[in-house]
């Protein structure tokens, strides 16, 4: 019953969010003159061949695994008490970085891709690492300073882009770097629709979405399994007792702020060893943004950040369909934004609503304990103890086994009466 409980409080919020922005997206909509039955109707159209219906799949998924690293990134940082806004600039000065790294050697193939996903974490763990150093030593709100690293890392990426690091030709409309070699190339799960017997779509499903998965796991341990993620939470919770009980709260803000950022590192590796294979001015951008609503909504859990991501990654798959059946795309905006307001609430009213089921949990076995009356194990007065007088004298008994010599068992029984 506890654990059905547990699991109840943990979908309330994002179950009651999800509805609410249901409602309220469909009240706009109408408003709007807008038939809310066709809208959804046409986002959860997904084609009508297999090879569509797959392809519709292949598109959620590739979309929902920057999202689930993005959301997962934040997360961590979320789970520390600390609010890391700077993903933006992190993934994307990591990912241009890592694209010219890998442009620009050749290796084996597993090396080759090995280099360019550490070079991103690298990249993207010591700029969110700065946000830390500045929190501990300088006390700067990692809010503040977080944006203002976000800005200057997109500007940085900007002049590279456009500078040494450009790879295509002058009047090229879109500028991007050079293009990895295919040996920096993670090849497809396409493989896996013909082990099921589905047709083989004609886009490529991210082979980066196994990687997503192990992360995933390992955050999940890591947090909720071992000595360095009871400590975060612990310093998150209550820095001062942290530090009471041995934990340095300042190094632990330092070590999540570099977590952080090195698992922000992986959410343009799917487009970049899976699609693009250089990094463009038209390449995903907002993903760090959005990892912030899919964190929230997946209440900082893995799992709950991985239906999230699903959930963000459907409906921007359903912006074209929606567009080609002439209806407005603002309708998956509003959608997305209602989600975020209405997650703050729903996460609110969760809190609330386990605080005074916690309460009345304790409360319980504290009016049991407080009752007057006879309960189960007392003795009535007059009853006599076990092995005393039965007219209420006070006595004490201990019964004593003994086996006689021919093997039978007597039992004596020694009484002391005061």
């Amino acid at each position: 019953m506890n654990l059905l409980r547990r699991i109840g409080l943990a979908m309330f919020a994002p179950v009651l969010a999800v509805v609410v922005a249901l409602v309220i997206s469909s009240a706009v909509m109408a408003a709007l003159q807008v038939n809310p039955v066709q809208v959804f109707a046409v986002m959860f159209d997904f084609g009508d061949t297999p090879s569509q219906q797959v392809t519709a799949l292949v598109v959620i998924l590739n979309r929902a695994v920057p999202l689930f690293l993005a959301g997962l990134a934040v997360a961590i940082a979320f789970r520390m008490g600390l609010f890391n806004i700077g993903v933006e600039g992190q993934y994307r000065l990591a990912t241009i970085l890592a694209a010219a790294v890998g442009a620009a050697v050749a290796l084996p193939g597993p090396l080759h891709v090995l280099l360019i996903v550490v070079v991103a974490m690298l990249v993207a763990a010591i700029w969110a690492g700065i946000v830390g150093v500045l929190k501990v030593t300088r006390g700067v709100s990692e809010v503040i300073s977080s944006i203002m690293m976000n800005v200057i890392a997109l500007g940085i990426a900007s002049y590279l882009l456009t500078g040494p690091l450009r790879g295509s030709p002058e009047g090229a409309l879109i500028v991007s770097t050079a293009e990895i070699p295919e040996s920096g190339w993670m090849p497809s799960l396409n493989g896996v629709f013909g082990l099921l017997g589905l047709a083989n779509p004609p886009r490529q499903l991210f082979g980066f979405l196994v990687v997503a998965v192990v992360v995933g796991v390992a955050i999940a341990v890591l947090l909720n399994r071992t000595r360095f993620g009871f400590d975060l939470r612990a310093a998150g919770l209550s820095p001062s007792a942290a530090s009471a009980s041995g934990v340095d709260s300042s190094a632990m803000v330092v070590k999540t702020m570099l977590l952080s950022g090195a698992v922000a590192g992986l959410i343009g590796m799917p487009d970049l060893l899976g699609s693009t294979h250089a990094y463009s001015t038209d390449f995903t951008t907002g993903l760090g943004f959005l990892g912030i609503a899919v964190a929230l909504l997946g209440r900082n859990k893995p799992v709950g950040i991985a239906l999230a991501a699903l959930l963000f990654a459907f409906l921007d798959r359903s912006l074209v369909p929606l567009q080609i059946q002439d209806f407005p795309a603002s309708v998956v905006t509003i959608f997305q934004g209602t989600i975020v307001l209405a997650v703050v609430v729903a996460n609110e009213i969760a809190r609330r609503v386990a605080r005074r089921s916690a309460e009345r949990g304790s409360a319980a076995p504290a009016a049991v304990a407080g009752d007057g009356g006879t309960g189960p194990g007392q003795a009535a007065s007059g009853a006599g103890s076990p092995g005393g007088a039965g007219d209420g004298g006070e006595g004490t008994g201990a019964g004593v086994s003994r086996t006689t010599g021919g093997g039978q068992r007597t039992d004596e029984r020694q009484e002391t009466g005061s």
